[in-house]
This record gives C-alpha cells, structure tokens and sequence, in this order.
C-alpha cells in the first residue's frame, strides 16, 4: 500500500482521503487552514476557511454525488442525512403539467442532496478521519513540490515542503488545493511537466446569500433558476432549514454590482417570481450578509506531455486539476467522482512505472472533461447572448450581420430551441423531463440529450409548436425595471 500526501482539506481533498484510505491506503492531508473541527454543522457555517471563500456560497450536490455515496460511503450518505442534509427527489415533484405520472426505471437515481458545502465538509472530514491511517495537520502551508530523476527519465515527486522549512514525504502526491493554486510553477520548479493548461473566464459575477426559514418550505416543482439574458438566479435548498439565493450577472455590467448590498440583493431575488415566495414575511429571515465571487473560470490542466505522464510521483483532483463554472453547481460532485476515480487507478495499476498516470488521466478524460467543454459552450452562448441584450440597450449594431456570421447564426438557433423547444418540453413531456434531469445530475454524458433521436424529435416537436403556445410567464422584470427597483431601496 502507498503513503499519499494530499495538499488541500477542501471536498477534492477530503474524498480524496476517504477513498484512500477505506482501499488501505496510508493518507496524510495537509491544510493551510487551521481550522479544529467544530462541534456540529451550525458551528461548521462559521468555520474560518479563509482558504476556501466559497464555502459559504451555493453549492449543489447533485445525483451523480449522492448515487456514489449511496454505492461506496452509504454510512457517509447516512452521516449527512442524520446531519440535517435532506434529500430532494425529483420524481416527487413533477411539473403540475406533465401529465403521464408513472414510474421509470432509473427513477430511483434522480435524487440529489440538500446540503449547505459547510455541512457536507464536516461530515466528510469527520468520515475521513475516522478512516485506518488518515492523519490532517491543517495550519501548514504548502510551497512546493521535491523530485529526483527517475530511471525512467522523467522526475519522480517525492513529497513536498513547507512554508516553515519541513519537508513531509510520500509514494504519491494529490495536489487538491483547489482552483488558486498555481500547479504548472510547481511542476516547473522542479524540472516537471509542462503541465498544459486551458483557461477561460465564464464571463460572470455572483452574489449568495443564505436564508433560515421559519416554517416549512415553499412549494416547488424541480430546481428553482432561469435565465433572464442579463440576470441569472437560483434558489439552492440546505441543511437544517436553510437555503441560498444567488443571483449572477456579466462582468460587464457594472451597474448590476449594486447587488453587493443586502438591500439591494433582497429587492432583486423578491423581484424574480420563482424566489419571492421564499423570501416572503414570515417565511424566511437572512443568517448571512451577500457573499461575492469574482475571477470565475472554467480551466483545465493536462498532466501528459507526449504520451507519457508529465511527472511520475504526483496527480490533480477536483479544481486543481478542471474546473468549472460554479453556477452549475458541478464541481463538489466532479471532485468526489475523481477522487474515487483516483482510488480505483491506483487499485488497479500500483504505483509500477507510468500505468497509474496514465490510467487515471484517461478515466478523468472520459468522466470529467467533458463538463468542462460543456461548460466553456454554455458561457460562450450566454456571454454571447449578454452581449447582444448589452448592444441593444445601447442602440449598437453587431459588427457583422447574423447572415455574414454563419457561427453566429448557429449559435442563435441553439438558443432558441433551448429556450422555446427544450425548456418547454422539460414542463410537459415526461421523458425530456427525465432525460433534462439526468444531465443536469451529471448521470448522462452532456451531449446525450442531443444524441436521443427521441428527446430531440420531442424538444423539436415543441419547438416547432411555439407560436402556437401562449406567452411564457414572465420569471422577472427587465434589467432597466430591476436597476430602477434595486437603486431605490
């Protein structure tokens, strides 16, 4: 069995430890953090994680994270509901139109986690420890990597050293630091790599703020968010009663960082139909002031240069290695997914030679990087979709006609059968419905609903109906009412 040192007590980094060590596996996880495990997940929401500015906004647990914690941690799974964590069953709150109410297989699959990112850390790292040969030493700050020249002729990563001059040695190395940590320097300071890297930045900027409510919940029918072109919003339920808004805008629209105020924030999430039952008197009280996330980016890093791993000894989990947009709420379960992917490459090849590397960057190509070219295509439509709302508000004419763009043209059509053909598909028909779901929980590749010659025959059968359907209800003011609305308060 290895000793493996992870760098990073975050999501990636906790998983990545309870994988390793339920498969035997000796883990010491290294946190800059100081952070002594609080007493219960109330105290947890006031962790000090200084590291991890994220974990009090929104966060997602979707299918694809409790169905892995079902299968492989189902005491893990247990933890968190006994925690206060619920779950949210899909298939028990259709859409009032969807008719057909019958039962599917794979219906038992679509259940996601209600869970604040503070709880479901708490549980995890309490599970972690709890794990034979899982040791933390959280306070430490981790500056770099040490390597020696393997026979192979690449550099082998044996450990890493401190900000305080210690070094701490392993078999391998998990760099789970999360999206800030600049990997590719590391891997160039000691003669690595080069690490490949893509990065683009998602074009947006978001406010959450968290909500304890009085009584019971809202009625509600599946996930609560839309896109209004210059606002998107979304209601993600907690733990124990509680719940966030967020509520995002472009980077460009500088006018919109009003939403930093408390206010402000309460007057634009009430404005948007879907949220203000939720806010309501009497329903709700805020427990947080609004949180901003800025610097947003879908990036990913590539650790094999030419066909050999671009170091032996050391590996990336979750954000270190890919991420993605927070707004789709993908990265707690993308992180869990390869962190067991990680346990299973090296319960299959050992640390022998470049096998392992190579085994675990191949599955992580096949189960995780297809949600990062998902998530650069969907900015890429919705940045370009901002930008035309932007133009016009601003009486500016595109560069270029639609008819002289033909990626342009592509682009608005895509919207447009999402928008007038998928979404209303979703509310009507019980296998768009199902098929929408499983993508959204990450249990179908993101191009499968486009490949179903049945789903897409569905959505275009809407889409091709939509002048005959009435008005879609309107989900929220336009930007000019919200301005007007938020700058008097």
């Amino acid at each position: 069995m290895a000793h493996v040192v992870v760098v990073g007590a975050g999501v990636a980094g906790l998983g990545t430890a309870l994988s390793l060590g339920r498969a035997g596996h000796e883990v010491t996880v290294l946190e800059r953090d100081a952070t002594p495990l609080p007493a219960d997940p109330h105290a947890a929401f006031l962790w000090d994680r200084r590291g991890a500015p994220q974990v009090r906004h929104s966060h997602a647990f979707l299918a694809r994270l409790r169905n892995l914690l079902r299968d492989r941690h189902p005491d893990v799974l247990q933890q968190l509901l006994d925690a206060g964590a619920t779950e949210l069953r899909f298939m028990d709150h259709l859409p009032a139109t969807i008719l057909d109410r019958s039962p599917r297989p794979g219906d038992q699959d679509l259940v996601a986690l209600a869970c604040r990112r503070t709880t479901f850390e708490w549980v995890l790292r309490r599970a972690a420890l709890a794990s034979p040969g899982v040791t933390l030493l959280d306070g430490v700050v981790v500056d770099g990597l040490d390597a020696v020249d393997d026979p192979s002729g690449l550099r082998r990563v044996t450990g890493v050293h401190l900000a305080d001059g210690r070094t701490v040695t392993g078999d391998l190395v998990a760099l789970a630091g999360g999206p800030r940590g600049d990997v590719p320097a590391w891997f160039d300071a000691v003669g690595a790599g080069p690490v490949q890297e893509e990065d683009e930045d998602t074009g947006i900027i978001y406010w959450s703020r968290f909500y304890r409510l009085l009584g019971d919940a809202p009625d509600s029918e599946g996930p609560i968010g839309a896109d209004l072109g210059y606002l998107k919003f979304a209601v993600f339920q907690g733990d124990n009663g509680t719940f966030s808004v967020t509520l995002a805008t472009s980077t460009d629209d500088g006018a919109m960082r009003a939403l930093s105020a408390a206010a402000r924030f309460d007057v634009a999430a009430v404005s948007m139909s879907p949220i203000a039952p939720w806010l309501a008197a009497g329903v709700s009280e805020p427990i947080t002031e609004v949180h901003p996330m800025a610097r947003l980016r879908n990036r990913i890093r590539g650790f094999v240069v030419a066909g050999r791993p671009a170091a032996l000894g050391v590996v990336a989990v979750g954000d270190a290695h890919t991420c993605t947009n927070p707004l789709y709420g993908r990265g707690c379960s993308l992180a869990m997914v390869q962190a067991e992917l990680l346990a299973d490459a090296l319960g299959e090849h050992g640390l022998v030679g470049e096998a392992f590397h190579l085994g675990y960057e191949a599955t992580t190509a096949a189960e995780i990087e297809p949600w990062y070219r998902a998530a650069v295509q969907q900015d890429r439509l919705q940045r370009a979709e901002a930008a035309r709302l932007l133009a016009e508000r601003d009486g500016l004419t595109a560069p270029s006609s639609q008819d002289e763009d033909p990626e342009a043209t592509e682009q608005q059509l895509m919207r447009s059968v999402l928008r007038e053909g998928l979404l209303p598909a979703v509310r009507t028909d019980p296998t768009v419905f199902r098929a929408f779901l499983r993508g959204f929980n990450l249990l179908e590749a993101p191009e499968a609903l486009l490949r179903d010659a049945e789903v897409m025959a569905r959505v275009m059968a809407a889409y091709q109906a939509r002048a005959d359907r009435p008005p879609e209800p309107e989900l929220g003011p336009d930007r000019a009412q919200l301005l007007a609305r938020i700058n008097a308060a």
